[in-house]
């Protein structure tokens, strides 16, 4: 049995024996009652210079590495998307570094691969035609290495839009443009604070009439919707409205297990960062629903929801340390160390209880390895029992 100490925001220590590990079956052929893409993120070169504000370096091995593990077991991967430090560390070079190396990877296993296009390679933007034009020289990009468009919400565009027309302005341009159905991304201030008011309103029911209206013009290069503002009432409300063919995709870190299931008559399919920490047991749990066992779904992702939940916790930006951390702890990268210095954005006693979730949904492949470099890291931190 292996044990590890960890411990309590009082100063108390707990011991806590790891579960022997769980040999979770691979499923490289993807799934058919679902699409579902993992968000993933992006392992910083520990010998490199990656301290906020400095250009990426990125350790291209283990980052390539993990996007493997991800396609082993069925999920695409959403590239280059906020759980990869979009407007969090990672530079414009990176980006386009990174989005060419997984489309190569995701061609050759035959996977599905998406990547974000936004307008954070050009930060001094003034006007919509201006915001416009960096949003198109992106999906040019983008279309250029084989990867589906993801449409990401813009920082710049957000600054720079008075009101839902001018939002709309923009996208109508953008989408007149794609040659192939894109994925629009909705992504909620919780996850970015810039992007408040965002489609033109405060008011979400205002905002999302303007964003449905954008669909319902477009549908015809429209593949899906993400939606990630941890809402699983206004995202079964809005998939319910979506034209006839378009998928919605949840971004919900908080309510996943539910909308994925579906209700008999509407579900969701998934585009998720969260999906990068819990791999191995959403690929199961995809694998049961093609098979209709609903029970076998349920035993495989229910169990995982409070690790998300708690990685994901506000401030809930600063996720994508939980997910490089049990990265680290699971085997994928040989240091904890992250683009811009992000390893800071949580606590020691948060990523304490990083590990004890992962073990209670059976997600620590070697728990050997796994209490070894936590009571490392623990002891770096000055703490030992």
């Amino acid at each position: 049995m292996t044990t590890v100490h960890l411990p309590g925001a009082d100063g108390t220590w707990r011991t806590r024996t790891l579960a022997e590990p769980l040999e979770w079956e691979r499923h490289p052929d993807g799934f058919t009652s679902r699409i579902a893409f993992a968000a993933a993120h992006v392992v910083a070169d520990p010998l490199g210079e990656n301290v906020p504000g400095a250009p990426a370096v990125v350790d291209w091995d283990s980052t390539l590495a993990f996007r493997r593990h991800l396609f082993a077991h069925g999920l695409g991967v959403a590239e280059a998307m906020d759980t990869a430090q979009r407007n969090m560390g990672l530079d414009w070079a990176a980006i386009q570094e990174l989005i060419r190396r997984s489309a190569a990877e995701a061609k050759e296993a035959g996977a599905r691969i998406a990547a974000g296009a936004g307008t954070d390679h050009r930060t001094e933007l003034s006007s919509l035609d201006e915001v416009t034009a960096a949003y198109l020289e992106q999906v040019e990009f983008v279309e250029s290495t084989g990867a589906q468009v993801i449409v990401m919400a813009s920082r710049q565009l957000a600054a720079t839009a008075r009101h839902a027309e001018e939002y709309r302005k923009v996208y109508d341009a953008i989408l007149g443009q794609v040659s192939r159905p894109v994925i629009l991304h909705w992504l909620g201030e919780m996850f970015d604070p810039q992007l408040a008011g965002y489609w033109g309103s405060a008011d979400v029911d205002a905002a999302t009439e303007t964003f449905l209206g954008l669909v319902r013009d477009h549908a015809a290069v429209v593949d899906g919707v993400k939606v990630s503002l941890l809402s699983a009432e206004h995202e079964r409300s809005l998939r319910a409205r979506l034209p006839e063919g378009v998928r919605l995709y949840t971004g919900d870190d908080y309510h996943y297990p539910e909308l994925i299931r579906g209700d008999g008559t509407h579900h969701s399919d998934a585009l998720l960062g969260a999906f990068a920490a819990i791999a191995p047991a959403a690929g199961a749990a995809l694998a049961a629903l093609d098979r209709g066992d609903l029970a076998a779904y349920d035993a495989a992702m229910n169990p995982t929801l409070e690790l998300s939940r708690h990685v994901f916790a506000p401030p809930t930006w600063f996720y994508k340390t939980g997910i490089a951390f049990l990265a680290w702890l699971s085997g994928h990268q040989p240091g904890f160390t992250m683009v811009g210095g992000l390893q800071t954005g949580r606590s020691v006693v948060h990523l304490a209880r990083v590990l004890e979730l992962a073990d209670e949904a059976r997600l620590l492949p070697d728990p050997d390895l796994a209490a070894h470099r936590m009571q490392l890291w623990l002891a770096s931190a000055g703490l030992t029992r």
